[in-house]
């Protein structure tokens, strides 16, 4: 892809390309999602958990950014510098994975959103709902194969349209907030114990994790920052801004509707809310502008995915036929590669009895692999001393804040449970395929004797997932 000054992001841009990634799908279903789960306190401390880890990570983000400027390729850069080629590429493959079933949960969204208003779409996973998502995938395969730099100035603009119906929201439900209906809702109308908030907290931990992702939007393209210190400022102020959002949408409709209202708001549940304040209009209005901002949040994960891909097989850790670049300086061939896989993924959604909610899941799932790897190597780094040596006195803190990122990630995927870990591992193990084409083409031995037990670990899982999938013990 071109490096030249006209292809270059300003720190604008890169700020909207994390709060784009960050702010779509999830931010809507916010209400229902936590209802479902959880009473105000839990939620209050799920966000105090979520909000910690992930701003951990965004600062880890921003020292290695700075450190190890030479890594400029992203997230899984960091996972190979710091634990070998195919941990590196299980960090790529992951990531980009997990890139995709973002865009699904786009697209199946898109759909359970007009299915309120033309039940031929139903909840997003009827033949008609995706036979249409399919012309939007392939409609917007062919925007971002114009450019890169079009197609970022396009998500600016939707990044900035998506904000305008959650702040008219937060207005809305704030003048209708009753401090009544919250009190009831504070303890999940549940027995008032810390092993039921636990039990609560534990439940919202996945969907915390997912409104989060996106957060390393600006890191992945940090090679085309015009400024190498725009990558960590983007990432922190992005991520520091939807915190406040998220939290906001949250604890604001605690004191709008009941927590069992709260449970049954189909999607999109933040219209339902808004619609019980101002009437049937809110439900047209917040449904425009979730539209609005999953076209926004699709495009920024189908540039990220195609990204990933493209400068994996630049830095040889998938096979170089990725690498290839149409006449307008585009990944041409990792993006057909993405958007094949997410056609593949939409039909599935046809046999998914909660198509959205597994989306969302799975992409949490499979995104927390590589976040857990860029947090173990800032600790590394920090373990080590490495790149520390005229500069000792950060180090205390870089550690600090690397220990809790680690913690943070690992305590999450334990929270998810072993169904999303065994899932993922259907995905992880076939992507495999791909390390193999590129170390041959290197000539380079495939697996060291550590990389060896990992991968057979890594097909272990995928066979106990799928003889659970075939006798029932676990559904999609």
């Amino acid at each position: 892809m071109s490096t030249s000054q006209d292809q270059k992001l300003s720190r604008g841009a890169l700020i909207a390309l994390v709060v784009g990634s960050m702010i779509g799908s999830g931010i809507f279903a916010l209400p229902s999602a936590f209802g479902r789960s959880t009473g105000g306190l839990g939620a209050l401390i799920a966000w105090t958990i979520a909000g910690t880890g992930m701003l951990m990570l965004a600062l880890v983000f921003q020292t290695l950014s700075m450190r190890r400027p030479d890594l400029d390729t992203g997230i899984y850069a960091y996972a190979k510098a710091g634990f070998g080629n195919y941990l590196g590429f299980a960090s790529a493959v992951g990531y980009w994975i997990g890139c995709c079933l973002a865009d699904v949960a786009c697209l199946v969204l898109i759909k359970a959103t007009l299915g309120q208003f033309f039940p031929v779409f139903g909840d997003g996973s009827t033949a008609v709902a995706i036979v249409s998502a399919s012309v939007i995938l392939w409609g917007v395969h062919v925007l971002v194969l114009r450019g890169v730099k079009e197609a970022t100035a396009l998500n600016t603009i939707a990044t900035v349209a998506k904000i305008v119906p959650i702040a008219v929201f937060l207005v809305v439900a704030a003048a209708g907030f009753k401090a009544d209906i919250f009190a009831w809702n504070f303890w999940g109308g549940e027995e008032r114990s810390l092993s039921s908030v636990a039990s609560q907290v534990r439940n919202t931990m996945l969907v915390t994790v997912f409104v989060f992702v996106g957060i390393e939007g600006a890191s992945v393209y940090s090679r085309h920052a015009r400024k190498r210190e725009d990558v960590g400022a983007a990432t922190v102020l992005g991520f520091l801004g939807v915190l406040c959002l998220l939290i906001l949408v949250t604890m604001f409709s605690y004191g709008v509707l009941l927590r069992p209202d709260l449970q049954a708001l189909p999607t999109p549940a933040m219209a339902g809310v808004f619609a019980s304040i101002v009437g049937p209009w809110g439900l047209v209005f917040i449904s425009v502008g979730l539209l609005i901002s999953i076209l926004g949040n699709y495009l920024s994960w189908s540039l990220l995915a195609a990204e990933v891909l493209h400068s994996a097989a630049k830095n040889q850790t998938m096979p170089s036929f990725l690498a290839r670049e149409n006449a307008n300086k585009v990944p041409s061939a990792a993006l057909w590669l993405t958007n094949i896989v997410i056609q593949l993924f939409l039909l599935v959604t046809w046999f998914a009895e909660y198509a959205f909610t597994m989306a969302l899941k799975m992409t949490s799932s499979m995104t927390l692999v590589p976040y857990l790897l860029v947090a173990a190597y800032g600790l590394k780094l920090a373990w080590t001393g490495k790149t520390y040596e005229q500069d000792g006195r950060s180090r205390t803190g870089d550690w600090v804040r690397g220990a809790i990122a680690t913690l943070y990630a690992a305590g999450m995927l334990y929270a998810g449970g072993l169904k999303f870990l065994l899932l993922s591992a259907i995905l992880y193990a076939p992507g495999t395929i791909l390390y193999f084409l590129a170390r041959r083409e290197q000539k380079e031995r495939i697996f060291t004797g550590p990389e060896m037990v990992v991968f057979g670990v890594l097909v272990l899982a995928a066979m106990a997932a799928l003889w659970a999938l075939v006798s029932g013990s676990i559904t999609v």
